[in-house]
């Protein structure tokens, strides 16, 4: 029972450590965004005096935010409806021919790309991009679904290897087809980890900077929100309250996002492995 209390104190103390880690740089990011400039040349740290929303509203009508937030949005969610529709029917196709050698090696060509940084990658893909005049946001939206695929067929093939085949074989049985038998049967079983799969990349796409700095940056008018937040912040360096509204504008999103649907992340993987 002793050492039951002191390791449960020290994971305690532990976790206590990691939240502040997490919360202090989201504390100053919104105490000084709703500071004015002489509240922040005061005292750094300091609370602010009141809820000044000025530093706010100065961003969004300055800096036209709003068309960077429909940028990164059109971005987001056309990528996550490609994948959507487009890892779930590979995974399914490679897990149920597994045992055939083209699936197999398929495979893992796909999977060799999670051992490729992207740093290696980063002059090819804006080379290739820029013969295929695809330098704009549709070329980005490719670049995420074909970097998305390694890490997404990894996922949905593990979780469907513990879908017994027996359920396809009863569908085709009863005279469904291998597309009836994916849509009504196996996608809907797939969901956990379909979740899963969405919510990460969501992620990814809606905070990734070098991306998009290597495909629009020469585009103003196609950034989304972690370009503008750049270009915005090299802009304002001197004024740090218009820097942290910008900041704190762009993080609120997707941490709303990901408040709401954390424990899919979680519960997909562990429904994976168990299954």
């Amino acid at each position: 029972m002793r050492i039951s209390g002191v390791s449960r104190t020290v994971s305690y103390f532990v976790l206590a450590i990691g939240m502040c880690l997490v919360l202090a740089p989201m504390y100053l990011t919104l105490t000084i965004a709703m500071k004015t400039p002489a509240e922040t040349a005061k005292n750094f740290f300091a609370l602010p005096s009141g809820f000044y929303m000025g530093n706010f509203i100065e961003v969004i009508q300055k800096a036209n935010f709003f068309k960077f937030l429909g940028n990164s949005v059109y971005v987001t969610v056309v990528s996550i409806l490609l994948m959507l529709l487009l890892i779930p029917m590979v995974s399914y196709a490679i897990s149920r021919n597994f045992s055939k050698r083209y699936y197999k090696l398929l495979y893992l060509l796909v999977m060799s790309g999670i051992f490729v940084p992207f740093q290696a990658v980063m002059l090819p893909i804006y080379r290739h991009m820029s013969n295929l005049k695809m330098l704009d946001q549709n070329g980005l939206i490719v670049m995420y679904v074909t970097l998305a695929f390694a890490q997404g067929l990894f996922l949905c093939v593990g979780f469907l290897k513990n879908i017994p085949m027996e359920l396809d074989e009863a569908s085709k049985i009863d005279g469904s087809g291998v597309w009836t038998t994916f849509t009504r049967i196996i996608y809907p079983l797939m969901l956990p980890i379909i979740a899963t799969v969405i919510i990460l990349n969501s992620l990814w796409i809606w905070n990734d900077f070098q991306l998009p700095l290597i495909i629009l940056n020469r585009h103003p008018d196609f950034w989304t929100l972690p370009l503008f937040i750049y270009n915005f912040k090299s802009e304002y360096s001197s004024n740090f309250n218009l820097a942290f509204a910008g900041f704190f504008i762009s993080m609120l999103p997707i941490i709303i996002l990901y408040g709401f649907t954390q424990k899919y992340i979680i519960g997909g993987l562990t429904e994976g492995a168990l299954k």
